[in-house]
């Protein structure tokens, strides 16, 4: 595979990306090794797909390394951190991916449906940044880029908007705690067009709703939201902190 060479903003940086050995996780992976990073992707339990990710990565240069573990869980999370910071000899970026959707409405969840929704997307946010403090204090000039979403700002009956909205939240505090040494943002996309399909098969109206209200007449793409993120890790971004940048094409805007 040949990739289009660009210029390499990243060049010395080391980051994990949560969630990354498939969709928009992945895209941010090769996204910031483009740019010059070297990436640790996350996983858990898809050893097939992550290894498949590495040897893309790997296009870009060599470096890369995979590890596993649930983002809920504390134990594997402090493990997961601590190996990818010695594979790559520190941390400078953590991209909070992690996170997967639900549509069951809150009064009808059960525990487990709530924990899978709320511990990946919000705990999981907050366990990879408290693992990472002792290297990004290390690196002085860290990143913290959480994947938030649309649904925080849309009541859509599940908990995963209640997840979002909180990692929005999140994100802020974080952002006061750790300003010493890393800026903290969250990028929010609208639906994304390559996971339309999957939305159908919750919620068709929704799918529908959603391409006719985007005022900007098309949904925005995991590429594009890759790129967002590795842009916010470069040094021109080094300013900017407790930010949630939209992407949502105009669909959240306040309108008649």
């Amino acid at each position: 595979m040949t990739h289009i060479t660009t210029p390499a903003m990243l060049d010395g940086r080391r980051a994990i990306v949560t969630g990354a050995s498939r969709n928009l996780g992945a895209e941010v992976a090769f996204a910031l090794a483009r740019h010059g990073a070297k990436v640790a992707i996350n996983y858990r339990g898809s050893a097939a797909e992550a290894e498949a990710v590495l040897t893309t990565l790997e296009e870009y240069g060599p470096g890369h390394v995979a590890v596993e573990g649930d983002v809920s869980s504390s134990a594997e999370v402090t493990s997961m951190i601590d190996s990818a910071a010695t594979w790559l000899g520190g941390l400078d970026v953590v991209v909070n991916n992690a996170g997967p959707y639900g549509a069951t409405p809150i009064m009808e969840a059960d525990d487990s449906e709530w924990e899978r929704v709320v511990d990946a997307n919000l705990k999981g946010t907050w366990l990879c940044t408290k693992a990472a403090i002792p290297h990004l204090r290390a690196s002085t000039d860290g990143r913290v880029v959480n994947l938030s979403a649309v649904s925080a700002r849309v009541r859509n009956r599940g908990a995963y908007g209640l997840a979002k909205d909180a990692v929005e939240v999140l994100t802020e505090e974080l952002a006061l705690e750790l300003a010493p040494y890393a800026t903290v943002n969250a990028v929010a996309p609208g639906q994304v067009a390559e996971s339309l399909d999957e939305l159908s098969s919750y919620d068709q109206q929704w799918a529908q709703a959603v391409r006719d209200r985007t005022p900007r007449g098309r949904l925005v793409t995991r590429a594009e939201l890759a790129e967002a993120v590795a842009v916010i890790c470069t040094a021109a971004f080094s300013s900017m902190t407790g930010t949630v940048l939209r992407f949502d094409g105009g669909l959240g805007l306040n309108r008649f």
